[in-house]
């Protein structure tokens, strides 16, 4: 089974577009910070050292609304191994009623701290977030 990692987040009032939900840009966001915080998490303290991740593709099913004080379950996991310099990394966001209101699948790439290039993730970097 793949690692995943699991947060709730609650929708402010800086979160709200006019019509009075999470606004899509925000959804972005919370990708983004559910991310980080899985690979600050499971990653080795030499990895967050050495290596930051970029996106550089996202694909978004915005399935239902959540507003102000509502609160999402966010789960994020990565399915398979990377492809070279990228691998696809999946998240839902589950609201109150159990319902999952946006699904994402967001395409990273790896990139070394000092050169600033991309390079292939290395087998002990991918390892921790992948299953058995």
């Amino acid at each position: 089974m793949a690692s995943t990692y699991t947060t709730r987040i609650t929708a402010g009032p800086e979160h709200i577009d006019v019509l009075g939900h999470v606004n899509n840009a925000v959804w972005v966001q919370w990708m983004e910070q559910v991310a980080t915080e899985h690979w600050t998490r499971d990653a080795a303290p030499e990895h967050l050292d050495a290596y930051v991740w970029v996106v550089t593709r996202h694909e978004i099913d915005y399935r239902g609304n959540v507003r102000e004080g509502e609160a999402v379950t966010a789960r994020t996991w990565i399915p398979q191994g990377p492809r070279g310099a990228r691998f696809d990394r999946h998240m839902d966001f589950t609201g109150p009623d159990g319902k999952v209101k946006v699904a994402a699948k967001s395409t990273w790439a790896i990139i070394d701290r000092d050169s600033g290039r991309i390079l292939r993730v290395p087998p002990e970097v991918a390892a921790p977030f992948l299953g058995p």
